[in-house]
């Protein structure tokens, strides 16, 4: 295993000097924990920031940690073309026919050059062809594009959904919320709202609020109607007509209809739901880079689109349990408009929010760009990494500066202008200043050779291409698969005073031509109770099901629709619209009391709560927690152990180091000390000795006692020299003990260090265990005769409209 190849070291480059222009072998290992505190990203076209970018995100996967990823370039698809065997062949699709021409080159010899630069590169950068499979394998890579079909759609109309209690019950957090949903949904309509003087800002801030408060999902069809005629007569002090008048408001509801019957709209209505736990991870629990390209939308699609995406994060953020260990990545790769240092867009709000609160549940926010002038430097002072490359103009360095000098202030720092922007006056291509809070002082480094194939912005077709196979194996709607709708009848069929009736609002509008029809169902609501002692499992669950009911067909509630929540109902049905015969036993009031009876066996027999054990990491899932978020928690788990044990370790290693440390520094002191009095001694040994000789060799009488003293004084000398050899020697011995005690202690603190493993949460043994609903605990609320609203077509096709 590689050096780098440790769990929580991300591989960033080497050590790069730049006086000498050299590259060192000292790779650059960053702690992957540093990024709770954020980082940013900056340099200018061709400084190597997207191949930096993409290495870090490399390094995440294979660590196991997931990423959503912002592409407004198109950038970012570059991570799914991955080759492992580095063929031409691999390469070749992806090869620019116009750059082959422009170098003289055939679109093959092109993709064989190619490929032979990455496994140059890869090799010169220490990274085997099998690091490539490990990342494939490590991570799922998914393109998603939001109002479009050329990758995986997404649908908003989750995020326009109630907010979970967590989210609903803290103040500052539901304000938050309904803040970025209204404020994005605006800027999708062209319309610039100050949330504090904007009379839509208001007004919409006000009908989300009372929807979401009573736990109910937001209707675009109903938002429509309650702008038209909304549930109340009093904005603040005033009233209704003279905060917004009846005129106004269906102005501005025509607008918001005009944008939900419009043909490209429909493309945002349909897809994956736009939730962010799906994002992160697979249903399996594996980890995911979720790229969400939006290239192809305008600036407001695209304002509208962060806006609710950053919303949607921070609910889940705030769902998550606290942590030090970094759980997951948000990354954006050009955030120029998004965070500007004077303008309010809808999307700046949410970003700082996540800025200065996501470090605390362990997600990282890593943001790019190469416009640093337009960045709001206060905010990013929350920063804790800038990884800066080479920058365009003096202004650009100027405001780098300038926003180095807040994030070191902001940590308690100190910050040496001058020296820093020499540094960055020196920056060449794919070369960094990494200035990370967490380290003693700034990094020079070259970034590493990119596993991916860094060919630049993918088009449309070629996102097409990469997610055709993902989209197939994608499964089809089969919602209202169970109903179909009889011929109407007629018009609203008399029931008997102790039969209730309700009626589920349609959605959507009809077309010329097109005709509402009602069709009956029994709607019902029941709770169940599910215990054990032993497993502290004291659950209750609310299910929400619709059975259709046709002439001549049984009522059968194994055939019922479960619904994600309680339906939303009208008070009276639409005008002009036809209905169909119910079966005569729902003219009956004890049909509904003897079908009550029914539904409480039918989900004693068939519904059960079903429940995960893990023997080794230990642990056992939550009520409703899938397979793959179970393991996403039990890995999340070890990973904030992981975090605790490396830092009980160098805490035990730290005093030792240090009393080491303090012991070599005295040996080296003794040893100096005695080198300088050995050295004292044989001068003084010299001198004497030289003066016995010269004095014997220079007197022409027989040799005198003088002569015999200066020469047994020379020995002597010489003796002591020896002695301050011998304790030179043992000086020099003692530093070199403490050395190989330090070197050893160093050697035992990397092996301890190593031995805290990662584990895949693929490989977690999980058993299943089932619990049955308690039959005498069990309640049906509700049992009531619904109206189901379906359109038909002008050819006679009957749709489902609810």
């Amino acid at each position: 295993m590689s050096d780098y190849e440790k769990l929580g070291v991300f591989y960033l480059g080497r050590e790069y000097n730049l006086a000498s222009g050299q590259l060192s072998d000292t790779p650059v290992l960053y702690d992957s924990k540093d990024l709770t505190t954020h980082a940013l990203c900056v340099g200018m076209t061709g400084s190597g920031k997207t191949g930096l970018c993409l290495s870090l995100l490399e390094e995440a996967a294979i660590d196991g940690l997931p990423a959503i990823c912002i592409d407004p370039k198109g950038d970012l698809g570059n991570l799914l073309l991955t080759f492992p065997s580095l063929k031409p062949a691999d390469f070749k699709p992806w090869i620019d026919p116009g750059e082959a021409t422009r170098k003289g080159l055939t679109v093959d010899e092109l993709a064989a050059k190619t490929a032979t630069q990455w496994k140059e590169g890869l090799a010169a950068w220490d990274q085997p062809p099998e690091r490539i499979a490990r990342f494939r394998e490590s991570a799922d890579v998914c393109i998603y594009t939001p109002g479009s079909t050329v990758g995986v759609p997404l649908t908003i109309l989750k995020s326009l959904s109630a907010p979970p209690p967590v989210i609903r019950d803290n103040a500052e957090a539901f304000r938050e919320r309904i803040g970025s949903a209204v404020s994005g949904l605006l800027a999708l309509l062209g319309v610039d709202a100050d949330p504090l003087r904007s009379r839509e800002h208001i007004l919409l801030s006000t009908l989300v609020e009372r929807s979401w408060r009573e736990g109910q999902n937001l209707e675009l069809g109903r938002l429509i109607r309650d702008i038209q005629q909304p549930p109340f007569d009093r904005v603040g002090f005033l009233d209704l007509e003279s905060f917004f008048p009846a005129k106004d408001r269906f102005s501005f509801a025509m607008s918001l209809n005009n944008l939900l019957a419009s043909p490209g709209f429909q493309a945002w209505m349909t897809g994956e739901p736009l939730d962010i736990q799906r994002l992160l991870y697979t249903p399996e629990g594996k980890p995911r880079i979720a790229i969400l390209s939006i290239a192809h939308l305008s600036d407001a699609e695209r304002m509208f689109f962060v806006t609710i995406l950053l919303g949607e994060v921070i609910s889940w953020m705030r769902a998550q349990s606290g942590t030090t260990a970094l759980r997951a990545l948000l990354y954006m790769d050009e955030i120029f408009g998004y965070f500007p240092p004077s303008a309010n867009p809808p999307s700046k709000q949410p970003m700082l929010t996540l800025l200065k609160q996501a470090r605390a549940f362990g997600l990282g926010c890593v943001l790019a760009t190469q416009n640093p002038v337009d960045l709001d430097y206060k905010g990013l002072s929350n920063c804790g990494t800038w990884l800066i490359g080479r920058l365009q103009t003096e202004r650009d360095k100027l405001r780098v500066l300038d926003g180095l000098e807040g994030a070191s202030t902001a940590t308690g720092h100190a910050f040496d202008r001058s020296s820093m922007e020499k540094l960055l006056s020196s920056l060449g291509s794919r070369v960094f200043l990494m200035n990370n809070v967490h380290d003693d002082q700034p990094t020079v480094f070259q970034s590493r050779w990119a596993l991916s194939y860094l060919r630049g912005p993918l088009s449309r077709e070629q996102i097409q291409l990469l997610m055709d196979e993902r989209k197939s194996q994608m499964p089809e709607d089969h919602t209202a698969s169970t109903w179909h709708a009889d011929a109407a009848t007629g018009t609203r069929p008399v029931l008997p005073p102790e039969v209730s009736e309700v009626f589920i609002e349609r959605s959507g509008a009809l077309s010329t031509g097109e005709n509402l029809i009602y069709h009956p169902a029994l709607y019902a609501t029941a709770r169940m109770h599910f215990t054990q002692t032993t497993g502290g499992i004291d659950e209750w669950q609310t299910v929400s099901l619709l059975l259709p009911a046709h002439e001549g067909e049984a009522l059968n509630w194994e055939a019922a629709e479960e619904l994600e929540g309680e339906l939303t109902l009208a008070s009276s049905p639409d005008a002009n619209a036809t209905f169909t015969q119910p079966p005569a036993e729902l003219f009956r009031a004890k049909t509904y009391t003897s079908q009550a009876t029914a539904l409480k066996d039918c989900l004693y027999r068939s519904r059960k709560l079903s429940l995960f054990k893990c023997a080794d990491p230990k642990g056992i899932s939550l009520p409703g927690e899938s397979e793959g978020d179970f393991r996403q928690r039990l890995d999340q788990g070890h990973r904030d152990q992981r975090e605790l044990a490396k830092a009980k370790i160098q805490a035990k290693y730290q005093s030792k180091l240090q009393t080491l440390e303090d012991r070599l520094r005295r040996a080296e002191q003794t040893a100096e000390k005695q080198k300088s009095q050995a050295n004292s001694q044989t001068l003084s040994a010299v001198i004497s000795f030289g003066t016995s000789l010269l004095g014997a060799f220079t007197s022409r009488k027989k040799i005198s006692t003088t002569n015999l003293s200066r020469a047994a004084t020379s020995a002597r000398a010489a003796s002591r020299v020896l002695e301050e050899r011998g304790d030179v020697g043992r000086a020099e011995e003692t530093v070199g003990a403490v050395r190989s005690q330090i070197q050893k202690l160093q050697d035992d603190f990397q092996h301890e260090i190593d031995e805290i493993v990662g584990l895949d949460p693929s490989r977690y043994v999980l058993e299943e265990t089932q619990l049955t609903p308690k039959k005498t605990d069990m309640k049906v609320e509700r049992m009531i005769l619904a109206w189901v609203p379906f359109k038909q077509d002008r050819s006679g096709k009957v749709i489902p409209i609810w």
